[in-house]
């Protein structure tokens, strides 16, 4: 069974309205892909073990802390393991960890 996840709206780093506007035939992800939402501000990682209904179904691989780049094993009820649905309209492209240099 999946866990419920209320993730984090991509706004710029919409995966989805990056291709509507360059569409490309490897915008749909596939079992073993690595697909990535935001949650609480972190970003996510998800190992793809299905692909249904412009939905993304897999286990969480990584939890990383968008301002330190830290990872984490859990953050709010999320955990490294959990099994999520994450669909195409949530989907964010992996932002960048700010470098204080």
């Amino acid at each position: 069974m999946h866990k419920h996840v209320d993730w984090d709206n991509p706004g710029s780093g919409s995966v989805a309205s990056h291709y509507a506007k360059d569409p490309n035939e490897y915008g749909e992800p596939h079992p073993g892909s690595i697909v990535t939402a935001r949650y609480k501000g972190a970003s996510v990682r998800i190992r793809v073990e299905a692909y249904r209904d412009a939905t993304s179904i897999g286990d969480v691989v990584a939890l990383i802390d968008a301002a330190s780049g830290e990872r984490m094993n859990a953050l709010g009820e999320l955990s490294l393991g959990d099994t999520v649905r994450l669909p195409d309209d949530k989907r964010a492209f992996q932002t960048a960890a700010v470098d204080d240099d």
